[in-house]
């Protein structure tokens, strides 16, 4: 049952993330859903890194909305270089 929750979660946190930052990104539900499972793997690393965490928990929906807004931003920089 966990994955399958993370699942869920991933794919609202990279729904919500897509809706924050519209414009052009490829992928649709897979890559949606993948997007938001990898934001929510870097807010929890990176609240663990800063001391919001203790081991075992892990980022709410808030912190993998950010997490997945964060690497759609990092993923437009060099996208933008490339072109």
């Amino acid at each position: 049952m966990g994955l399958l929750w993370t699942i869920l979660i991933g794919f609202v946190a990279g729904a919500i993330a897509k809706f924050v930052m519209p414009g052009k990104d490829p992928g649709g539900f897979i890559i949606t859903t993948l997007l938001g499972i990898a934001g929510s793997l870097v807010a929890t690393y990176l609240g663990k890194f800063v001391g919001w965490y203790e081991e075992g928990q892990g980022a709410g929906l808030i912190a993998a909305v950010l997490g997945a807004v964060l690497l759609l931003w990092v993923y437009r920089l060099f996208k933008k270089k490339e072109a």
